[in-house]
């Protein structure tokens, strides 16, 4: 089924933007001319690509069909390159699952290292983000695991390695009779948000236990360090993030020498692989500084 590249530059402008008058205004043209393109689509597709909610969003057919035109933006400037073309294709586009972590820590300096490319970036939990690939959402992630998405290549990556930290007041205050299953199920935590296991793992890793401790939900990475300092909460940290506050005395580790080591993954739509090379350098190169290596 050939697609008008039109129309289907319309359905990505409103899924980044939110609204048909937005998507009208970075096109220059009406939002009358953008619904009609839009309705011009489904017709042909046969399928509601829009949801006309306030923001608007994508159904998982429009999704999907988004994802294709980036693609198929991608694939269109790496030929254009190739054959050393005299008309300007401009940036293409790719949207990329990261973890708040991992853009909060090192994946920017990736990113800075690629010209030619417009990033849209997902953020969401690490243990999630192949989740967006597997919905065919993203064209490429960082993953927890080495365990391969259908149709993508798996490049390894590193450990990412957390440290448990709090305040010496919250030490004194929650943990005076030392760091153990009882007094862990009583001192608040810092929790990123509802999917975030981390905490819950590393007591377990280091109680046996499966504990759900009272917790505080702060979708924030740099925010984490902030509350743990103001001790509202212990919670995980990338070493990365937290180094300074542990070195000068504003955070302590809730136990000495037990860190968590978070494996990480690139995985890219292998239809892209060639296209996306070199961010997949990239992003190679940022993880060689910024991570452990594998199984360390």
């Amino acid at each position: 089924m050939l697609l008008d590249p039109i129309h289907l530059s319309a359905l990505s402008s409103i899924l980044r933007h939110g609204s048909f008058e937005a998507a009208a205004a970075e096109l220059a043209v009406t939002p009358s001319a953008i619904s009609q393109r839009i309705k011009a689509l489904e017709d042909r597709v046969g399928a509601t690509l829009i949801n006309r909610s306030t923001p608007c969003t994508g159904t998982p057919a429009g999704l999907r069909i988004a994802r294709h035109a980036e693609d198929i933006g991608l694939l269109e400037t790496k030929l254009a390159r190739e054959l050393t073309l005299d008309r300007a294709t401009g940036p293409a586009r790719v949207r990329i699952a990261v973890p708040a972590d991992v853009l909060a820590t090192w994946f920017i300096n990736a990113m800075a290292q690629v010209e030619g490319l417009l990033f849209d970036l997902v953020v969401d939990d690490q243990d999630h983000s192949a989740e967006w690939l597997r919905r065919g959402e993203v064209s490429a992630a960082i993953t927890v695991g080495g365990q391969p998405v259908s149709g993508c290549d798996a490049v390894t990556l590193g450990d990412l390695r957390y440290i448990a930290t709090a305040s010496p007041d919250f030490m004194r205050r929650w943990f005076s009779d030392g760091v153990n299953e009882c007094t862990l199920t009583r001192a608040p935590c810092l929790t990123f948000n509802r999917k975030d296991g981390l905490q819950k793992s590393w007591i377990a890793a280091q109680t046996g236990r499966r504990i759900s401790p009272p917790s505080h939900f702060l979708p924030t990475s740099h925010g984490f360090v902030e509350a743990a300092i103001a001790g509202l909460g212990w919670g995980m940290n990338p070493i990365g993030i937290a180094q300074h506050a542990l070195e000068d005395g504003r955070l302590c580790p809730v136990l000495p020498d037990a860190p968590l080591d978070v494996p990480l993954t690139w995985q890219i739509g292998r239809v892209l692989g060639s296209a996306l090379a070199p961010l997949t350098s990239a992003v190679r190169r940022a993880a060689v500084d910024a991570l452990l290596p594998a199984n360390s």
